[in-house]
Parts: structure tokens; C-alpha cells; sequence
């Protein structure tokens, strides 16, 4: 099945939510970073989060990123999404190791940290983007997350996001849901929201029986009528190009160009999010400085 997102609102008006299913895109996020089962199950939790944020933007080009720097060995987690849902990341060290927790699942916690913070920033195309940051609570990312939202926008908002890894290290399930109360909504709508995320048990085990994010949803809020609002494909999907590393390389100015056509006489550029390399040859490298040099 491919992967999708899912956008519901409450028969009663008083729940907005929003399910994942992204088994696909972050195989091909471990694929292209090469990632141990640890570190994918981190940075699958990041990139299913930062899909359901980015499909909440309404503007045309808008983006947010959604950073991790909780001090552990996995450094930064990073994922960046349109406002589509479709997502890439990275995570700065992706063949970081661990032993399994003492009930036998990936030890997400201590791979990313507790100690530092959970930012996001959405990009509006105004002149300067939101930010908002929280310090992390125990580095499993969906509880920071959901306390993001209670701290930064008081919104009350429940959360849920597994990665599955196989004994193969590939993905077998991978997905989330976010469900944020709306104006009005009492002490029963709270109690009918905790109930049912309490009895439906964890994301992995959802989609591992019903990979469809619309059953996740239901299952996880059965109290409720849904009405959904939007079913749509997602995908990794970078915007990377040969133009915007060119952007990079002028962005080094004439001096440190020329020391590289000098001392190597190429460049190899990599895109950070995805698998692409573009080759800039000298003729490329001396185009460049003198484009630059024109300009002035």
C-alpha cells in the first residue's frame, strides 16, 4: 500500500485529527542513510510527526522542520515537509548502536536524549518563520511532541508514532497520529480521547494488522464519528538540484573556489537528505568564479 495521510474531523466538532502511514518513505530514508535499526526508528518517528505538520500548512510553498538535538548519540534529527506531507530527513549519526530496552523494543529514548530541546519552525513565506522550541521530555519524540503543543500552542493534543524495523533491518510498519482538541471540547470529549488511545495499544501493532491510516484513526478513537476531510499520497520526496548546489558553491565566494579548482580541481556535492550527487567539473568550478567575478 502506498503511503498516506489521513485528515479527520469530529462529527461533534470538538477533535481535529490526523493519521500516517509511511512504511515506504522511511525504508527509503534508511536505505539512503544507511541506518541502523535504532536510528531509523528515530528518524521514522521524526519524519511521520513532521509529515502531519507540514499537511496542516495551507499556504503554496510553505514548509516546516522539525529538529531534534536531545544530546544523544544520534545528534540531530531532521526532517523538513511541504505542505503536502511529503518529507525527507537525516539523522547526523545513523550507525549508532544500542541494546534493546529491558522489554525488548529499540531504545529510541536514550539514542536521541532528554537532554535538549524540540523545535519547530514553519516557513509561510513571510519575512521571518515561526519558531517555537521545547526542552524534550524523554527523547521517545511523540510525548515531546504532544507537550510541544500543549506548552507552545495550547493546544491539548495526544500522539502516536512507531517504526517497526524487521530482522533484515528493513521497515515492515512506520506511522503516527495526532489528535489536538478544538475550542469547547469538556472533560467527557478528554476522557473519550485518553480512553481510546489507551485501549488501542501501540502504533506498530495498528498498522501491522491494517496499514491504512483511516483504520488507525478509527481504532485508536472509537467513540467517535469521524468525518474525514482528506485522504492524499505522501511520499520522501527532496527538492534538491544541480541549480541550488550551484547556489551552495557561489554561497563559498571566489577565494575558497578557486582554492578547490586549485587543489582538487572538482567538486563532488551530496545532497544531505537524499542520494544525490552532482559532479562539477573544473570547466564548472572556473564558470562559476568567473560569473562571479562579472558581478562585481
Amino acid at each position: 500500500m502506498q503511503d498516506q495521510l489521513v485528515r479527520a474531523i469530529s462529527k461533534d466538532g470538538f477533535v481535529k485529527a490526523t493519521a500516517v502511514s509511511t512504511r515506504a518513505l522511511t525504508e527509503r530514508a534508511r536505505q539512503i542513510h544507511k541506518t541502523t535499526p535504532v536510528a531509523t526508528a528515530a528518524l521514522g518517528r521524526v519524519l511521520a510527526a513532521c509529515s502531519m505538520l507540514g499537511n496542516a500548512l495551507k499556504g503554496e510553498g510553505a514548509s516546516v522542520t522539525l529538529q531534534i538535538k536531545g544530546g544523544g548519540p544520534l545528534g540531530t534529527v531532521l526532517a523538513v515537509s511541504d505542505n503536502q506531507g511529503n518529507v525527507r530527513g537525516t539523522v547526523e549519526q545513523p550507525a549508532v548502536e544500542l541494546p534493546l530496552r529491558s522489554d525488548g523494543k529499540l531504545d529510541v529514548g536514550t539514542a536521541v536524549g532528554q537532554d535538549g530541546t524540540l523545535t519547530v519552525i514553519r516557513d509561510l513565506n513571510m519575512k521571518e518563520p515561526y519558531v517555537g522550541s521545547v526542552a524534550l521530555l524523554g527523547g521517545e519524540i511523540a510525548e515531546d511532541l504532544a507537550a510541544y503543543f500543549v506548552e507552545s500552542e495550547q493546544i491539548p493534543t495526544a500522539c502516536g508514532l512507531g517504526v517497526l524495523v524487521d530482522r533484515d533491518q528493513s521497515v515492515l510498519a512506520a506511522g503516527g497520529y495526532l489528535i489536538q482538541l478544538l475550542p469547547g471540547a469538556g472533560e467527557d470529549i478528554i476522557s473519550k480521547v485518553e480512553g481510546g488511545v489507551l485501549s488501542a495499544g501501540s502504533v506498530t501493532s495498528l498498522l501491522s494488522q491494517d496499514s491504512d491510516p483511516e483504520s488507525l484513526l478509527r481504532r485508536v478513537m472509537p467513540d467517535f464519528e469521524l468525518e474525514i476531510l482528506e485522504t492524499s499520497p505522501i511520499a520522501y520526496r527532496c527538492y534538491c538540484s544541480r541549480e541550488r548546489m550551484e547556489r551552495a558553491l557561489i554561497s563559498l565566494g571566489p577565494a575558497e573556489l578557486q582554492s578547490m579548482i586549485d587543489e582538487q580541481g572538482y567538486a563532488d556535492l551530496t545532497c544531505r537528505f537524499c542520494d544525490n550527487v552532482q559532479h562539477f567539473a573544473r570547466e564548472d568550478l572556473e564558470a562559476l568564479v568567473q560569473g562571479m567575478g562579472k558581478k562585481k
